[in-house]
């Protein structure tokens, strides 16, 4: 127990993990309702945490926008792992995670936008979506299920796809996203090397619930 209490993080970690996190957060919304340059002290009003709190933490506004981004992306591409876990098939993996990612553009918009308006990030970030995914397309390969000469230029295609899809479904509102979304990961799939009728066959399978998603 003595242990414990001491490898417990102290009242003031905890603190400061706090305000780090509402400072986060608070950029995050700015970010999805596309207000970028806002002034450090409207971040940190709406964080509800003192100017001076702010350069604790960071050493300007974008650093901050950098970590909200970062967290955005780290958390969703966490819950992707969790969401696919026991999944043997690499190809059933890579079709998941995008079937879900494109849903995700309606059924939470603010960490839609906040993926969309920061898209460089989205495909050469070593955190979140992109190592994930250039992670299920080297499995793919090495098991069979793909054909891909170059990863790299494979994971062009792919975050092209999310960017731009996710972006028409946001335009097009009168759209069906989940029909929308299984039409372009099954193209996805016959782009990297699967059988057609093992990609439509996998686009088919039901899906994992995306309950409780926030930016």
């Amino acid at each position: 127990m003595a242990q414990q209490t001491r490898n417990a993080p102290s009242r003031l970690e905890r603190r400061k993990a706090h305000t780090r996190s509402a400072l986060v957060r608070a950029a995050q919304t700015f970010i999805a309702a596309g207000k970028q340059n806002v002034p450090i002290l409207e971040l940190t009003q709406a964080a509800d945490v003192g100017m001076g709190s702010f350069y604790n933490h960071f050493d300007s506004r974008e650093q901050l926008y950098q970590a909200a981004v970062e967290d955005a992306l780290e958390r969703y591409g966490a819950l992707l792992d969790e969401l696919t876990v026991g999944l043997d098939d690499p190809a059933h993996v890579f079709a998941q995670s995008f079937r879900l990612t494109g849903r995700l553009h309606r059924r939470s918009p603010e960490l839609s936008k906040v993926l969309l308006s920061n898209g460089l990030a989205l495909a050469s970030s070593d955190k979140g979506l992109a190592p994930r995914a250039r992670r299920d397309i080297e499995d793919g390969v090495r098991a069979g299920r793909f054909s891909v000469g170059d990863p790299e230029l494979a994971m062009v295609i792919v975050a092209g796809a999310a960017l731009v899809l996710g972006q028409l479904l946001h335009d097009h509102p009168e759209r069906d996203d989940a029909a929308a979304t299984d039409r372009v990961t099954e193209d996805l799939l016959r782009t990297l090397g699967l059988p057609p009728d093992d990609a439509h066959e996998i686009c088919l399978r039901p899906l994992p619930a995306l309950d409780g998603v926030r930016p």
